[in-house]
């Protein structure tokens, strides 16, 4: 396998190591070893050895949620993600890629999003159309909100609205390239994707990006590989905290105590962590869970439920158990994908998106 020195220096660091064997929210869900990062580093070490054969730890490295909590763990500055996305571009590029995972990337060149989707609810279709007309305000929602969860990406409108923000919506909104990114790193037709998509933004004045990952990637992975957008670029969570403060949206903070799930791409890669907060205790009584901003634990998401639904279950479940342990009754979330994820493992926990708090929905 062809690697870089930099990620070939990263897996034979990693693989001596225990120090993250404790924090990989997969490997804590599966209970298996191999899920962890030192055991990942192994796995590519031998590869790079051409001990074994890269197709043979292909599943094992499409585990990994790239959530980066190993990253943030490790005090000798060693990068697992890295060298995981590396590998995952090296596989695609010699044709060894798990065929679920061809056809998730085969729907985002056909479709723009991994799940082969077209067409959105109708609910916000209607919704959506009243904001086709060009405003210097552009709202992009993101695959996951758009096509997996519909009524989600409906009440972020229903905020902007509410707060008569003049803003716009995309009748047909580019992917930001985060999915292809995930799934086979900085190949050309993830550039390719994500040039596109900047080059769309690039003609609005300020983009409230409401997904997270989306946030992610055009704040973060675009500069890495070298993509502008001539556009002021703001999380969907600092924007609606703005909201608040210059009084636009009314708020009215009740008796119920919630948790807030930290997205680890607000706050351990965006290091944004007190906006969400602010909305959250505008609204209800804020307790917090014991890993918590940077700490956070991944609480799984949809892309990966694709193809590995029960260890996702597992996982949402095991933070949900984090938050029930403590005596919390609801979850407030700030990103889609966790929402959904949350939603579907959901027992004896309420689980509130900060638009459900927003609108009292």
């Amino acid at each position: 396998m062809i690697m870089s020195e930099k990620c070939k220096q990263h897996v034979d660091s990693c693989r001596f190591c225990w120090m993250c064997h404790h924090i990989c929210p997969v490997g804590n869900a599966t209970g298996q070893e191999r899920n962890t990062a030192r055991a990942r580093a192994l796995g590519i070490s031998l590869v790079n050895r051409e001990a074994i054969d890269l197709s043979e730890i292909m599943d094992n490295v499409f585990e990994c949620c790239t959530c980066g909590a190993c990253v943030h763990d490790c005090v000798t500055g060693w990068d697992p993600v890295m060298f995981t996305k590396e590998t995952r571009l090296q596989a695609a590029l010699e044709g060894k890629l798990p065929e679920y995972i061809m056809t998730l990337v085969s729907n985002c060149m056909e479709t723009g999003n991994a799940y082969g989707k077209t067409d959105t609810c109708d609910r916000l279709t209607e919704a959506a159309k009243s904001h086709y007309d060009k405003k210097e305000i552009l709202l992009f929602l993101g695959v996951d909100a758009k096509f997996m969860a519909c009524e989600q990406a409906l009440k972020a409108v229903k905020v902007l609205e509410k707060a008569k923000v003049e803003f716009s919506v995309m009748e047909n909104e580019l992917p930001s390239g985060a999915q292809l990114d995930f799934l086979i790193g900085a190949a050309n037709e993830t550039k390719q994707q994500m040039l596109a998509c900047a080059k769309a933004l690039s003609e609005y004045k300020t983009v409230v990006v409401y997904d997270p990952n989306d946030a992610k990637v055009i704040k973060q992975i675009y500069k890495e590989y070298g993509i502008e957008v001539n556009a002021e670029v703001v999380t969907y969570t600092s924007f609606v905290a703005g909201l608040i403060k210059d009084g636009k949206l009314e708020t009215s903070r009740g008796d119920k105590t919630v948790v807030f799930q930290d997205p680890y791409q607000l706050s351990r890669d965006l290091k944004e962590t007190e906006e969400a907060r602010e909305i959250v205790m505008s609204y209800a009584v804020l307790g917090e869970m014991l890993l918590n901003r940077e700490e956070t634990v991944w609480a799984g998401n949809i892309l990966m439920a694709q193809y590995m639904p029960e260890i996702i279950k597992k996982v949402a479940e095991r933070r949900i158990f984090n938050a029930t342990s403590i005596g919390a009754t609801a979850i407030v979330t700030a990103c889609v994908s966790e929402y959904v994820s949350l939603k579907a493992a959901a027992k004896d926990v309420e689980i509130i998106s900060l638009e459900d708090l927003i609108l009292g929905e």
